[in-house]
């Protein structure tokens, strides 16, 4: 899973979204920084609400009309993506930068065939003949290993749900962008399936050297495939670094427990599942955002604390590294127990 080249493709340079209503103006993700190179697969990885969906969102500029990025840059191939203008944001989208949604049902519009929707896409960024743009769809649905002629002439709701996501992925890959944004495309799905779309995903981001960033909760998904891992939590990146060191030596209180609550495969089914206590999603205005969480809790916790370097490339940010403290998720107490029913 390495990268083909060093040709970095987007960097997010402390990028902070806040959303402003009637009431109240609140920062949902601070200060992120994010790059990516071509032909690296990128997870990022935390609870629903950390913010995963609304990075991903600005990245492309579709922030609802009540979020805006309010300081920071992203460079998409050396452009600048905060200062363009819709219309130059439409000529990207789609083209060089490609979203596969987590609700496949409404990646296509139900009252148009497949094909058709298809062609208007490819004809929408390249001045193409429409018989040439009918054959390319149909070499990218028989690429993602679906019945080409019949997808192609199928309404939406004459597909199954693994079927319209790999029309999906068709959609990504047929005008072999330079980034693909995969945000949670497995949710909807059952775990066989999913599991058939995301080596798809990788196999075929391999043969155009793309980059991906693939966003997760599922952290089985991004052990398995990415290159590195950032973890996300209260809007703010906690860990990031290679995958292999995250999952063999996490550094941050908060990826020890949520490596620690993956159900084991092997062995016997435990009485009871680990869980993280406290309230998921409960973030710290201030400070790190998983102090109201952590069993690590100090008075220093009030400010966010700086990088720390754990091993090369390999990066975490608690203030219990300075002191050296003890952070194994398998001893906190923090780590709590729900009976299964």
């Amino acid at each position: 899973m390495n990268a083909k080249n060093d040709k970095t493709v987007l960097t997010v340079s402390n990028v902070s979204i806040t959303l402003t209503n009637k009431h109240e103006s609140r920062i949902l993700v601070k200060n992120l920084n994010l790059k990516i190179k071509a032909g690296e697969m990128i997870g990022l990885a935390g609870e629903s609400g950390s913010g995963k969906s609304m990075t991903a969102a600005a990245i492309l500029g579709l922030l609802p009309p009540s979020a805006r990025i309010s300081k920071g840059s992203i460079l998409f191939s050396g452009n600048e993506l905060t200062a363009m203008k819709e219309k130059e944001m439409q000529k990207i989208r789609g083209k060089d930068v490609t979203y596969i949604f987590q609700n496949y049902q409404g990646s296509f519009t139900p009252f148009l065939k497949i094909g058709r929707q298809l062609v208007e896409a490819i004809k929408s960024h390249r001045q193409v003949r429409k018989a040439n743009a009918e054959q390319e769809v149909l070499y990218w649905l028989e690429r993602v290993k679906l019945p080409a002629e019949r997808t192609f002439n199928s309404y939406p709701h004459q597909l199954s749900g693994g079927q319209l996501q790999r029309a999906a992925l068709a959609a990504s890959l047929m005008t072999k962008p330079s980034l693909i944004i995969a945000d949670e495309p497995t949710t909807a799905l059952d775990v066989l399936t999913g599991e058939s779309i995301l080596q798809l995903l990788a196999d075929l981001q391999r043969e155009i050297d793309c980059a991906v960033l693939l966003i997760s909760h599922n952290l089985n998904h991004l052990l398995k495939r990415t290159d590195k891992m950032m973890i996300m939590y209260g809007g703010s990146i906690v860990e990031h670094g290679p995958t292999e060191m995250i999952a063999s030596e996490p550094a941050h209180p908060y990826t020890k427990l949520l490596l620690g609550t993956q159900p084991k495969l092997a062995g016997s089914v435990p009485r009871r599942l680990p869980s993280i206590e406290g309230e998921p999603g409960l973030s710290a205005e201030t400070g790190c955002p998983f102090a109201l969480r952590c069993p690590l809790v100090m008075p220093e916790c009030r400010t966010f604390p700086a990088f720390q370097e754990k091993n090369v490339h390999h990066w975490s940010a608690c203030h219990a590294d300075k002191r050296g403290e003890k952070t194994d998720a398998d001893s906190q107490p923090n780590l709590k127990v729900l009976q299964r029913s």
